[in-house]
């Protein structure tokens, strides 16, 4: 019993980043946050390096975060390293260019799995709450679930890393923020309302019995909605950036690790904003199979003009558009906007905020702490709190069209529809075909095919400059079709059911329906998780 009222008990938020993962704990009854030190692994307290070392046949067969870089094992260009996988965690596998031992699903679950099993024993962890990246929040989410699924702890949360953001900038309640959060991996803009402000109360929650258990304290945190009114995202990141200098300074040689990472230093030492734009830094890189040491030069100007040639401003500005215009269609414009956040370690850099600038004007930049943001605002919005979002891409149910002879897709909610929903959508259905005896839903994703935008070439990425990315694009979903069968036979051209299609609190698609011929109930179900 003495040890239990030793225990410092809370909510543990872990942002999974392609370089640095951020891990951060908020005691139960207060409203501090502290980033953890977990040695071996952290390089400084809450930050661990998104590195796994895993080698057959070695004493030292699996290494995780600063173990690896304390032994001077990040530099070498060994199968055994494993970094920058993040990215293609619940990315479609014909995009995706992963050539490790490893899975980026098994490498991210190692990662997290070593975090938790080092967690100091005077914490005790109630809550464990995790940020997903808006492009693939989908795949990301399940892949999440199933890692969680044996730890114990009593409820996990799961947020997308805009809106963490936007709370972890520490805004009030009714402010409007754009959320620019530039990660390893990923781009990710996010319009966002923080609930309360001008005149109306603040939601306030009390977090008193959790799964069917009373507390031993009682939670102080104010609970603050979120509603997410426009995003977009890109799979395109610092490492990315990484790439490109690599390839620019030594366009014939192999992107190994200490490349890449003598690359990265370069563009974080441009980063200062006390060196001019025209001084050129310098750094040493060891040529391990020629024996000999290159030095890698380059100036900011030189850096700013190779990522204006790469596209990757005129990238931003088409995120851009994509966030304000959804924001547009639920009642803002950017002159309404409280703040603009930058958050990210892309955020850092001197061209991306000269860019920023350009389109907002100065005194909305609000500068968090770029790297534990997310980590922050992630434990704020828990626990309890309720974020309304918006859908990335669209839904639509196949049905048969009696004018056309064939099937087309009917929209059910569209891109940009806030959820969870408030009221269900209801559909009339009729049959098809003469003796109908049940009715078969198929759903499709109806969005955008912006994950094409950018493309590998011999490994280095390139943005696709095709207006085509853009257009809309249906893709059925993988899941079994949804079956229905009707109490008695129906006819062509009668509507027989009445269908209630309904977005809930987890982002699935929920759908009831009743037989309009006698009342009957016929389905109640979750067809799938969206998004």
């Amino acid at each position: 019993m003495k040890n239990n009222l030793l225990k410092s008990i809370g909510t543990l938020s872990i942002d999974l980043g392609s370089s640095t993962t951020v891990i951060a704990f908020q005691p139960e009854n207060e409203a501090s946050v502290k980033l953890l030190e977990l040695p071996p692994i952290t390089r400084c307290p809450g930050e661990i390096p998104s590195l796994i070392w895993q080698a057959n046949n070695e004493e030292c067969s699996l290494l995780v975060g600063n173990q690896i870089t304390e032994l001077q094992l990040s530099h070498q260009n060994n199968p055994s390293l494993i970094s920058d996988f993040k990215r293609w965690i619940g990315a479609p596998k014909n995009e995706s260019h992963w050539e490790a031992s490893l899975s980026p699903e098994d490498a991210g679950e190692i990662l997290i799995k070593e975090i938790w099993r080092r967690i100091p024993t005077e914490y005790e962890i109630r809550k464990l709450v995790l940020a997903a990246p808006v492009e693939t929040y989908k795949e990301y989410r399940k892949w999440l679930n199933k890692v969680c699924s044996k730890l114990e702890v009593q409820e996990i949360a799961l947020v997308d890393e805009p809106t963490a953001a936007a709370i972890g900038a520490g805004q009030q309640g009714g402010s409007k923020l754009l959320v620019i959060d530039i990660g390893g991996s990923t781009i990710d803009m996010s319009m966002v309302r923080i609930e309360g402000g001008e005149g109306e109360a603040q939601p306030i929650a009390q977090l008193i019995r959790f799964n069917g258990k009373d507390l031993e304290g009682i939670s102080k945190q104010i609970m603050r909605g979120a509603t997410v009114l426009g995003k977009a995202g890109l799979r395109l990141g610092g490492r990315d950036i990484d790439r490109w200098i690599a390839n620019y300074l030594l366009p014939n040689n192999k992107q190994t690790n200490s490349l890449l990472n003598a690359s990265e230093k370069l563009k974080c030492n441009l980063s200062n904003l006390e060196i001019l734009d025209t001084k050129v830094l310098k750094e040493d890189l060891l040529d391990n199979e020629r024996e000999e040491i290159k030095e890698l030069q380059l100036s900011r100007s030189e850096l700013e003009e190779l990522l204006k040639r790469k596209g990757l401003f005129k990238s931003l500005s088409n995120l851009l558009e994509q966030t304000l215009s959804q924001g547009r269609s639920n009642g803002y414009e950017l002159e309404d906007l409280t703040g603009v956040v930058i958050v990210g370690g892309g955020s850092r850099m001197p061209a991306i905020k000269k860019w920023i600038l350009q389109k907002i004007r100065p005194e909305k930049l609000l500068t968090p702490p770029p790297i534990e943001a997310v980590a922050i605002g992630a434990l704020k919005l828990t626990p309890g709190v309720m974020v309304k979002d918006v859908l990335t891409n669209g839904v639509s149910l196949r049905f048969w069209d009696q004018k056309t002879n064939q099937h087309i897709w009917h929209p059910l909610f569209l891109a940009g529809q806030t959820w969870p929903t408030s009221k269900p959508l209801e559909i009339l259905i009729s049959a098809s075909e003469e003796n109908q005896q049940e009715i078969e839903l198929i759903i499709a994703d109806n969005g955008f095919n912006k994950l094409k935008e950018v493309i590998y070439i011999d490994g280095i990425p390139s943005i696709t400059n095709n207006d085509k990315i853009y257009q809309p694009k249906i893709v059925p979903w993988k899941d079994v079709p949804t079956i229905i069968k009707l109490n008695k036979p129906t006819e062509p051209g009668i509507d027989c059911l009445k269908l209630f299609f309904h977005i809930n609190n987890s982002c699935e698609l929920y759908v009831e329906g009743i037989d309009l011929r006698d009342g009957t109930k016929v389905i109640e179900k979750v067809i799938g998780l969206i998004r």
